[in-house]
C-alpha cells in the first residue's frame, strides 16, 4: 500500500507513521516560513470548497493539511503549484 504524504513526511523526520503535526511544527521541521505554510493551508481549504471532497469523511482542514504535507514533500501536483511559497 502506498504511503500518504503525511506518512512520507513522518518517515523522513523520524515520527510514528500517523502522527499529526501543527502548521508551526511543520514549518520548524522543514525550514519554510510559517506564513507560507499557512497560505498553502488556506489554499487547501479553498480547494476543498471549490472541488468538493473526493473521499468520504474529508473536512476542509484535513484536505488543507493534505495539501501542506504534499507541498513540503515536493512530490505532488500541489507541490508544483505552491512552489513559489516554498522558496
Amino acid at each position: 500500500m502506498a504511503l500518504t504524504y503525511k506518512q512520507k513526511f513522518n518517515k523522513k523526520y523520524g515520527f510514528e507513521k500517523n502522527k499529526a503535526h501543527s502548521l508551526k511544527e511543520i514549518a520548524k521541521l522543514t525550514g519554510y516560513k510559517l506564513s507560507n505554510i499557512r497560505k498553502i493551508f488556506q489554499k487547501g481549504k479553498g480547494a476543498f470548497f471549490s472541488a468538493g471532497p473526493s473521499r468520504p469523511n474529508m473536512t476542509p482542514s484535513s484536505w488543507a493539511y493534505g495539501r501542506v504535507y504534499a507541498s513540503v514533500s515536493k512530490g505532488s501536483k500541489s507541490a508544483k503549484i505552491d512552489k513559489d511559497l516554498l522558496n
